[in-house]
């Protein structure tokens, strides 16, 4: 039976804009039903500009462009009136939490999805993607199900029940886009720092809606105007910024002579123009300001090269995101900030823009996705510790906000997606630290492992790839042994503990509680993997877990190479262990010039410290690193025997200590050339180079090192 016309879909989305609001639609039914009533409501509100999400037939048949949620990104920056989110293709949380900030006043989200009372049997076509397809239960979407039915913003579409709500009535002035005063002073700020002193960074965290990239396009304009002749910008990609672009292009109205995608070029010549990231940091284009958006979202090392890169550079990011937490992003990017520009300043947005402060479908989603999660607030050492078992998809609202904000703060990327993948694990194992009644720290672990032996040989192979099992499949297939996969173990997916509670022996007394539960459940190893850091490693050590692998790529999330680490539980475990730890150190120094010669030297020092020795010097070996110490014999036709030095026991060690650390690194163990090495100032030249490290080799002789 056809749908009938409806205007009032029309007058309540004009009556929405009025009041500054968007709304989610829920619409429940069987997929078909869903996708031709949507169809039809888009024919009457004849839309401007919208998105259709999820690859049919009806959707192809629509008035909107359609994409698979997998392409979320390059919508990102956009201002939609409609998104139409297809529930029955997959549902993502990063890509439906991201694209909902894409609609500006009066826009609806349409939601299609079975019925509410179904939502925790449905089996979602994303899950096979990140192995939550064996699960029995969907904690997840039953708390999503439970927040909407209970959520009186939500319009619930179903046959038979298809008008729209009433809404209140508008205020005597209706809503409108226009800048804040925040905003302005914003503009006011970015314009100071892009005409002031140098290495005075500042970074901006704002939420969606809040004119954080109008901002940044307005200052850049009037910086060209005031006579900087290069501002550029950088992001992950150029449809994050084009808002900024389009604001600026406004500014400068009749100075342009140019105006296409990621370039205005002025009248006087002055140029705001796009880079990406890479490009940016190869070309290394000269400019006065450099102004970087969606900072969370790019890999924290390549955040600091553009730091360092040029004068004054201005980093933008979201404060409760998709791509990871803008507070996550403050707090580990903080570090290089005081170390290296001290002098950095910080501001925030605080009042959205494009839509009003009371708009229903933000807190909504923000409820949904827990993207305002918090930690608890500070408590004192005084009032005791308490570790347990803990599960996130038993506990109420407020308890699993208080966890979800610990991984939320101090992860760097910490995305809805983790939360449902933290509830619906059915691996999953967790545990909290509780103090004065406050969660002060979490665990969250899943199990590995335990493939049939055949399963685990094709795995070795490269000949087969499991959902899941990340580390145990890594070990297998990259490290070469089939039992990492046919043995079973724990991999620690994350830690955190509050900023008040550290140093209390939290974090250890977590993963003790994980290790015991590995020995009482008869799981043969105690695992993690992580983004290689000299502080996390230290605490790993500590943990009494040990390096057994690195990974050649480095996380497209921070710019880290993968780190793995591992502690023997049973007596298969810990031989693996042993096992993967010699092999590894054995092969490391032929890869490490070629898959990590950019890793800090601090990294490979202390990450060599960990590795069993290899090396044992002979009397040829230690009378050539005597000629090499007094400057008889040359660097090249040293640099075996002093590599082989490298690998002896306790080297790595002493080295550490040592102030010409580094360049042993670069130039021995990552093959550095001299002309880098000056570049980096690790020394002068070849000569100074040289002189550096025979001293360190004279110095370590001296502490009476023999043939064995």
């Amino acid at each position: 039976m056809p749908f009938q016309t409806e205007p009032e879909w029309r007058g309540f989305t004009q009556r929405l804009a009025q009041l500054g609001q968007r709304r989610l639609v829920l619409v429940e039914g069987d997929p078909q039903w869903c996708r031709a009533w949507v169809s039809h409501r888009l024919e009457e509100l004849k839309v401007e500009a919208g998105l259709w999400v999820g690859q049919n037939d009806t959707a192809s048949q629509s008035v909107l462009p359609t994409v698979k949620a997998g392409q979320y990104r390059r919508w990102l920056g956009r201002e939609l009136d409609v998104v139409v989110w297809d529930g029955f293709q997959g549902n993502p949380p990063d890509a439906f939490a991201a694209l909902s900030g894409t609609l500006k006043a009066g826009g609806l989200l349409f939601w299609l999805m079975p019925p509410l009372s179904q939502w925790s049997r449905f089996e979602d076509p994303d899950y096979a993607r990140t192995g939550l397809d064996q699960a029995t239960e969907h904690t997840f979407l039953a708390r999503q199900a439970g927040l909407l039915e209970s959520s009186p913003e939500v319009i619930r579409i179903r046959p038979g029940q298809e008008g729209v709500p009433p809404l209140p009535a508008a205020g005597p002035a209706a809503f409108r886009v226009g800048a804040t005063g925040e905003q302005q002073g914003l503009v006011e700020a970015l314009v100071r720092f892009g005409q002031g002193r140098r290495r005075r960074p500042l970074v901006i965290n704002a939420d969606r809606g809040r004119g954080k990239s109008a901002a940044l396009g307005l200052a850049a304009a009037e910086l060209l105007l005031a006579g900087r002749e290069q501002v550029v910008v950088t992001a992950p990609a150029f449809e994050n910024v084009r808002t900024l672009f389009r604001h600026a292009g406004k500014r400068l109205g009749q100075e342009l002579v140019e105006h296409r995608d990621g370039l205005l070029v002025t009248a006087a010549g002055h140029r705001l123009s796009f880079w990406p990231v890479d490009q940016l940091l190869e070309e290394a284009p000269s400019a006065e300001v450099v102004m970087v958006d969606e900072a969370a979202a790019i890999p924290a090392q390549r955040l600091r090269a553009i730091l360092l890169g040029w004068p004054r550079v201005a980093f933008a990011s979201t404060v409760h995101g998709y791509e990871g937490s803008g507070r996550g992003f403050a707090i580990r990017f903080r570090d290089v900030l005081d170390r290296e520009t001290p002098h950095w300043q910080a501001c925030s947005l605080q009042a959205p823009i494009r839509w009003a402060d009371d708009d229903p479908l933000e807190a909504l989603v923000f409820r949904l996705y827990l993207l305002a999660a918090e930690p608890s607030a500070p408590t004192t050492e005084a009032e005791g510790l308490t570790i347990e078992p803990w599960s996130p998809a038993l506990a109420d609202e407020a308890e699993l906000a208080e966890a979800f904000g610990l991984l939320v703060n101090a992860h760097y990327r910490t995305t809805p997606a983790d939360l449902r993948q933290w509830l619906d694990d059915p691996q999953a194992m967790s545990w909290r630290a509780v103090s004065g009644g406050q969660t002060v720290g979490v665990l969250w672990a899943t199990r590995e492992g335990g493939l049939p032996v055949d399963l685990a040989e094709q795995v070795a192979q490269g000949r087969r790839r499991l959902r899941g099992h990340l580390l145990a499949q890594s070990l297998a297939s990259h490290g070469g042994f089939p039992e990492a996969a046919s043995l079973s173990g724990l991999r620690i997916v994350r830690i955190a503990v509050t900023e008040q509670a550290r140093d209390r022996g939290i974090g250890q007394s977590l993963v003790a509680a994980a290790r015991r539960a590995c020995a009482e459940q008869s799981l043969d190893y105690l695992g993690t993997s992580y983004g290689g850091d000299v502080g996390l490693l230290t605490f790993w050590q500590h943990c009494q877990l040990h390096l057994v692998r690195i990974g050649f790529q480095q996380e497209p999330t921070t710019g880290e190479y993968p780190v793995q680490m591992l502690s023997g539980i049973s007596e298969a475990g810990q031989s693996l262990a042993h096992r993967l730890a010699r092999r590894f150190a054995r092969h490391w120094q032929v890869l490490l010039p070629r898959h990590w010669s950019r890793m800090s030297p601090a990294l490979v020092a202390a990450l060599a410290a960990d590795l069993p020795s290899t090396s044992v010097l002979d009397e040829d070996d230690v009378r050539e690193l005597e000629a090499f110490g007094h400057d008889f014999r040359g660097f090249e036709l040293a640099l075996p025997v002093l590599r082989q030095l490298s690998a002896v026991d306790g080297f790595m060690v002493w080295l550490a200590r040592q102030v010409d650390r580094d360049l042993w690194c670069r130039a021995v163990l990552q093959g550095w050339s001299w002309h880098p090495l000056r570049h980096q100032k690790l020394c002068s030249g070849q000569k100074d180079g040289e002189n550096r490290l025979r001293a360190l080799v004279r110095g370590y002789l001296a502490g009476g090192v023999s043939a064995d």
